[in-house]
């Protein structure tokens, strides 16, 4: 999975050293400097390269260090083995959910025989690990967590002291910067080995992020060494590792190569079409990175908004993809604090009720609900409309790109009472709403919303008694040979059934229809 060849072609150019903080004084090293490599595959949409920076000692851009800590878990305690896959977003913790200590995750990890990696033993290890892990120094993943919040603390730094300026430029889009770490010159216990991370269409990630209003200072503070990542394990069948910043306000993800390939490829396009709809229901990606330790493989991860943000009083998660085939997950038992993500047919007999807020900024809109406070009275379905709208857009966009497998992640958080009704916030609601990147479409064909007055609200939607967290995921997955192939072997093999691998075309027309026929 991680046989990736060097991405892009290295030149001789030098980007100043970022400046962490006291603790990493002279942290540049007087031997240091930039690096040349020979030429390499091009990703994507290529991979023009500005330089490499040399960072000495585990402090280099990291900040304050915070590789501390007892390794925790949410729910069950871990038992040893290699690290399981995640869901396609990480769960949320509410107030009754504590993280427990389990200082004896990382030691049974490290101490296990190989002799032990039979299949029977994994599947039980599988089952038995399941929830929301802190990465303390026990952890098996401490080292490698240690490694990505240095370098993702300098590789912000670097877009915090060299912002792009003017219009966007395609070199946006193909820019690497890679970053080296020496992190055995200084004895770190953290990570003893040197490291290289990457980062990929910088400046193009770097202006999304201002444009959705997010502090580069903010952005760096939640994914450097302010506190332990979180690790998320569950029954998805992906291969992919999944992390938490700190505050969970961040969700990291490792692809593969192709999916980085594919994600590059249609990164403008993307741009474009949340620029065209602010609104919109797609996952906001922030960064994409490429980590490699001492001379091993190249491992790529992308960084996005969480759609489960903020966690509390979140009580159910739902992954959809409108079909059936492995689309069931066993509940936790009642009152467990266990964090499990459900599927499509753990969602039957439910609803999401919209009720009846209005949507659009329109005088009428705000007129009524001055007089009466978004009551029952209101004109009926705006919010599922819009909804409904906004899934035919990004649905559309997605087949353009011949995507499939993307999911709806959707979550339910009951409402205080004081939280019921758009009327207390409504001037707020709508002079954040008409905010947002500037485009040259009407307000009504870019499908604009009122926005609820919190955090994370482009993916919240309000009903009567219900918040709900909606956004769509896992946007790397093209409809090419490999899976045409899959498409014909599930035809034979669930004849009758529905399942997620069919043409882009019939997946976002089905999952439109299941949106449908599960709102009010």
């Amino acid at each position: 999975m991680w046989g990736v060849p060097p991405v892009g072609t290295l030149t001789n150019a030098r980007r100043p050293c970022p400046s962490p903080g006291p603790r990493s004084e002279g942290c540049c090293s007087p031997r240091g400097g930039t690096r040349r490599r020979s030429p390499a595959p091009r990703l994507g949409l290529g991979a023009a390269v500005t330089g490499t920076t040399r960072l000495v000692g585990p402090e280099a851009g990291a900040g304050p260090s915070s590789c501390s800590g007892a390794a925790r878990q949410l729910g069950t305690r871990p038992e040893p083995g290699e690290a399981a896959a995640g869901a396609m977003a990480a769960p949320s913790p509410g107030p009754h959910e504590v993280l427990t200590p389990s200082p004896e995750a990382g030691h049974r990890a490290a101490t296990s025989s190989s002799g032990r990696r039979g299949l029977l033993w994994r599947l039980r290890d599988k089952q038995t690990r399941l929830g929301l892990f802190e990465i303390g120094p026990g952890h098996e993943l401490h080292q490698l967590t240690c490694m990505m919040q240095a370098g993702l603390w300098a590789a912000t730094q670097v877009s915090m002291d060299h912002p792009p300026t003017g219009l966007p430029t395609e070199e946006d889009f193909s820019e690497v910067l890679t970053q080296v770490h020496e992190g055995h010159s200084r004895g770190c216990s953290s990570f003893p080995q040197d490291f290289e991370l990457g980062t990929l269409a910088g400046p193009a990630f770097a202006r999304l992020r201002r444009s959705l209003g997010l502090a580069e200072e903010d952005y760096q503070a939640a994914l450097g060494p302010g506190g332990p990542y979180l690790q998320f394990l569950s029954t998805s069948k992906s291969k992919a590792s999944f992390f938490l910043s700190h505050d969970q306000r961040f969700f990291l993800k490792t692809l593969r190569r192709r999916e980085v390939q594919a994600l590059l490829a249609h990164l403008p396009r993307y741009v474009q079409h949340l620029q065209r709809h602010p609104h919109s229901l797609l996952a906001r990606l922030l960064g994409v990175h490429s980590l490699r330790v001492a001379r091993g493989k190249k491992k790529y991860f992308i960084i996005m908004q969480s759609v489960f943000y903020p966690t509390g009083r979140i009580s159910e998660r739902y992954d959809i993809k409108g079909c059936e085939v492995s689309r069931w997950v066993e509940p936790a038992p009642e009152g467990s604090p266990l964090v499990l993500v459900l599927k499509d047919l753990n969602f039957q007999g439910k609803i999401i009720n919209l009720g009846q807020m209005c949507v659009e900024p329109s005088e009428t809109c705000l007129a009524h609900n001055e007089h009466s406070g978004g009551g029952t009275d209101a004109p009926a379905g705006p919010q599922r409309s819009w909804l409904l709208h906004q899934m035919e857009l990004d649905t559309a966009f997605l087949r353009e790109l011949n995507v499939l497998d993307y999911s709806l992640l959707m979550a339910f958080q009951r409402l205080h009472e004081d939280e019921q009704g758009p009327g207390s916030s409504l001037i707020f609601r709508t002079a954040r709403s008409m905010r947002g990147v500037q485009s040259l479409e009407e307000p009504e064909a870019q499908n604009r919303r009122l926005l609820p007055d919190t955090p994370n609200a482009l993916h919240i939607l309000d009903g009567p008694e219900q918040r709900y967290f909606l956004g769509l995921v896992d946007l790397t997955t093209v409809y090419g040979l490999r899976k045409r192939l899959e498409h014909l072997w599930k035809t034979l093999r669930y004849p009758g059934r529905t399942f997620s691998t069919v043409s882009p075309t019939r997946y976002a027309r089905r999952l439109c229809q299941w949106v449908e026929a599960h709102t009010e």
